[in-house]
């Protein structure tokens, strides 16, 4: 019991482990995931809807979004963008991990007669011959990546891009790693828990890597017949940082905003937004 507790509170390497498909891909917890993107009263999985028809409002007039133009939303989840977005009748493309979210977005889309491209896929691994107009990846989904996928991520988006294209993504700012700390916290769930519909054990480690600005909340659920590890990674940004790494690869930020739907940069914001295009 010993030596598995201390593995339990061990702390890795940042990013050494990537446990994306297990939470997006496991059938129970892609469900827990759906419930909170659906909920709009929450911030959870996504943003109030409120924000969110505000952020929609925001990008259709900042990017002249309308017919012939296109746009590509990278961890679409259930299209609660998508779906707005494609009322001004452009091309929209979404591609998401969990097959549970895009199965009921396209179930969405056709009750609602919407022409959206839905691709069930790790974004990482997506490819295509479609130039794009406007990418976004909101909700700070890019934070979650180790330095190598947002390079590559950023290389494909380069790719992707229109000659005159823009990408439009948010991040956790330092400000918010400042805020936080580290921490160990057990539970005990007896039936029908967030990871779990059987009863289990978790424990959450959170650390932080103050020489990189990342975050990690190592997840260790241990149920009757098995036991699993979530590590959800979060890397913090300031200007200059977010800056030189969009430099690394071709892109140049032209703006810097509070959130997404187009405020003013706040210092003291727990996230900001970017603009980029490439250089």
């Amino acid at each position: 019991m010993f030596d598995q507790l201390e593995e339990i509170n061990s702390r890795p390497k940042p990013f050494e482990f990537y446990t994306v498909r297990e939470l997006w891909t496991d059938e129970y917890t892609s469900k827990q995931m759906l419930a909170f993107h659906l909920n709009g009263e929450i911030d959870v999985s996504s943003r109030k809807f409120s924000f969110i028809d505000r952020s929609v409002n925001w990008i259709v007039s900042e990017f002249d979004i309308h017919e012939g133009k296109s746009v590509a939303d990278f961890g679409c989840g259930p299209g609660l963008y998508t779906q707005r977005l494609a009322k001004t009748n452009a091309a929209i493309t979404g591609i998401d991990f969990s097959k549970n979210s895009i199965e009921y977005a396209g179930n969405k889309a056709r009750d609602e007669k919407l022409n959206i491209n839905y691709v069930n896929q790790n974004y990482l691994e997506f490819n295509s011959d479609h130039k794009y107009d406007l990418i976004i990846m909101i909700f700070c989904d890019f934070c979650a990546l180790s330095p190598a996928q947002r390079k590559a991520l950023l290389e494909k988006f380069k790719l992707l891009l229109k000659p005159d294209g823009s990408i439009l993504l948010d991040v956790s700012s330092i400000h918010a790693f400042d805020q936080k700390v580290e921490s160990a916290i057990y539970e005990f769930n007896p039936s029908n828990g967030f990871w779990s519909p059987e009863k289990y054990y978790c424990f959450l480690n959170t650390f932080k890597y103050d020489d990189v600005k990342v975050t990690l909340d190592k997840y260790t659920i241990i149920e009757e017949n098995r036991t699993r590890q979530i590590f959800n990674w979060l890397q913090y940004y300031d200007k200059e940082s977010i800056a030189s790494e969009f430099a690394a690869s071709g892109l140049k930020i032209e703006k810097f905003l509070a959130n997404v739907a187009g405020d003013e940069f706040d210092p003291e914001g727990s996230e900001f937004a970017i603009i980029a295009k490439c250089n």
